[in-house]
């Protein structure tokens, strides 16, 4: 083990914060994590996962469990609006050619998947807590946490997502994330045997699509223009996405625009999106996923380069390090081979999204989409 990390703090238990427990567990230090949410719970209805996705998941080891829980299938179908297929998005199998390059699992059910990972890897975790404040000195860091505890670290991963305190505390400069005009909805339904796949539905200014999450379950995803983030009564859910599918011909979803209830577990979230100027770290606290480079869901990335700074995170500071490299000196390296992967999803989920706005041309909306989508498999 590198000499000067032996104890690593992770503050955030959600996907990228349980992937770096993992990742610096098996690289042999000690971690503690410590989650606000005294139930260490996980919202959301299905989340899609790429090809670049499954191949992190591998590496941490959870890819056999995803698998046996989630759903995973080559291509993803591109329709219009009135069921004319487009095209098909290739998806390359990343995590090995026994493996479907994607899928799609419910969101609860990948948080106990790696919640089970992070336990297994005899992490310390402690739920309903969080960090108050820290003190720093040239071999360590003392941190003081909301319960009274103190503990000394070697390292603090702030991975507590898109309103991260430990962003703010850390860079007071920082910015907030930026509404972006649009919202997604979702909503869970029995999967039809002509849901095989990943399967999207493009209107003029809707986009609509449907994802199997298991062998026997879909989730159906609809973007939509709001100018302004008001909130929408959980009341009017039903109503209001029935009404944007009413818009769609295809007979796909129709079918399950009419099959659409309160069971439908309707979720209804404005897009936010961020961009964290370097550095992304200040002497041992550094900062991953949701954190620094929040996106927008275009790409079906935001958890997946999350997952994988974790992995690079923990490649850096402890398989890839000499005994002669300080902390700054593995952080930068961490820092240089994340900044540009991730500043591509978030700015071109944010160009896909600002063309689907205003109904821009829908070539280069296929352009952004392809060229991200080869670009994010190559190795991390």
């Amino acid at each position: 083990m590198p000499e000067g990390i032996s104890r690593v703090l992770v503050v955030g238990g959600g996907f990228s914060g349980m992937a770096a427990a993992i990742a610096f567990r098996k690289c042999g230090a000690a971690v503690d994590l410590v989650e606000l949410d005294p139930g260490w719970r996980s919202y959301g209805a299905g989340i899609s996962l790429g090809g670049a996705t499954l191949r992190a998941f591998r590496t941490l080891g959870v890819l056999d469990a995803f698998l046996e829980t989630g759903y995973a299938a080559d291509g993803v179908n591109v329709f219009r609006a009135d069921g004319a297929p487009i095209g098909v998005l290739p998806t390359p199998r990343l995590a090995g050619d026994d493996v479907p390059g994607g899928g799609a699992i419910m969101r609860p059910a990948l948080a106990a998947i790696l919640s089970q990972a992070t336990r297994s890897q005899a992490v310390d975790v402690r739920l309903g807590c969080t960090v108050a404040a820290w003190t720093e000195d040239a071999a360590g860091i003392d941190v003081t946490f909301s319960d009274g505890a103190t503990r000394r670290y070697d390292l603090v991963i702030g991975a507590d997502g898109l309103y991260s305190t430990m962003r703010r505390r850390t860079f007071a400069e920082a910015p907030a994330p930026a509404y972006t005009g649009q919202g997604v909805w979702r909503a869970v339904f029995e999967r039809p045997a002509y849901i095989e796949t990943a399967s999207m539905w493009v209107g003029e200014r809707l986009k609509a699509g449907a994802n199997p999450v298991s062998r026997d379950a879909m989730y159906l995803f609809l973007t939509e223009d709001r100018p302004s983030n008001e909130y929408v009564e959980p009341a009017q859910f039903v109503a209001r996405l029935r009404a944007l599918l009413d818009t769609f011909d295809a007979p796909e979803v129709k079918a399950l625009r009419d099959q659409l209830g309160e069971h439908s577990q309707i979720v209804y979230r404005p897009l936010e999106s961020l961009l964290l100027p370097r550095p992304w770290y200040a002497g041992r606290v550094v900062l991953i996923g949701d954190a620094v480079h929040a996106t927008t869901p275009h790409l079906a990335s935001g958890a997946c380069i999350g997952m994988e700074d974790a992995i690079v995170l923990a490649d850096e500071c402890m398989t890839g390090a000499t005994s002669n490299d300080t902390l700054a000196d593995r952080l930068a390296r961490f820092e240089a081979r994340r900044w540009e992967r991730c500043r591509m999803v978030v700015d071109n989920s944010r160009r896909l999204g600002e063309i689907e706005i205003t109904g821009g041309d829908r070539m280069e909306h296929a352009r952004i989409m392809r060229e991200t989508l080869a670009a994010l498999a190559a190795p991390i």
